[in-house]
């Protein structure tokens, strides 16, 4: 990543924020909110060495809470209006498998989310995080068979173990300062909602 770079990300239950420089964090803080991200998010920032100040920004686009990935979006083109630097985007889903097969080493994993409804997000990766299928929201069940015996990381394994306790994986949320583990393709995403299922309003049809 050239230049300094304040990475958001709020599209799950965690909050946290990084600054990265020349492929190094250079501070980072991480926290669990379950709620509350729009009160957490400028203090968290504004802690940063410098207030933040970076050269570029980048942003959890999502899949995750409808409410967080707005608030984070909105955050970083706020930021980036007013510090007139660019920004673009990355995918949770693609943060949590960076982190898990950095640790593990793992030959491919999928990383699931909770979704809404019950349901779960889920996207397998390759080790070169080369996606191996597309993002999807399915019930758990529908989820493991989709699985097919990976090794899996992320916010939603508890359903997961629910049906199979012998399920190999190991629970995490999204961390900004992961961000540095992201190849380039994967931190150019346009900095757009991807909230990986339809939205709960529905717009009346016309008579």
């Amino acid at each position: 990543m050239p230049g300094l770079t304040l990475v958001i990300d709020t599209a799950t239950a965690a909050c946290s924020v990084a600054l990265i420089d020349k492929g190094q964090v250079i501070a980072r803080n991480h926290q669990v909110v379950g709620r509350g991200h729009a009160e957490r998010l400028v203090p968290m920032i504004a802690e940063l060495p410098g207030g933040g100040r970076a050269d570029r920004i980048l942003v959890d686009c999502g899949p995750g809470s409808f409410t967080g990935i707005r608030v984070g979006l909105a955050a970083a083109r706020g930021l980036a209006l007013g510090w007139n630097v660019p920004v673009s985007g990355y995918s949770s889903v693609a943060l949590i498998a960076a982190a898990a097969l950095n640790r593990t080493g793992a030959p491919a994993l999928a990383a699931v989310l909770e979704g809404g409804h019950g349901e779960l997000f889920m996207q397998t990766f390759a080790s070169d995080l080369q996606p191996l299928d597309t993002l999807a929201s399915r019930p758990p069940a529908a989820t493991l068979a989709a699985l097919d015996g990976r090794p899996a990381a992320g916010s939603g394994l508890a359903p997961l173990r629910a049906l199979d306790p012998g399920l190999v994986g190991e629970d995490s949320w999204p961390d900004a300062g992961d961000a540095v583990l992201l190849p380039v393709a994967a931190r150019a995403l346009s900095p757009r909602p991807l909230y990986g299922r339809a939205p709960d309003a529905k717009v009346p049809a016309v008579r």
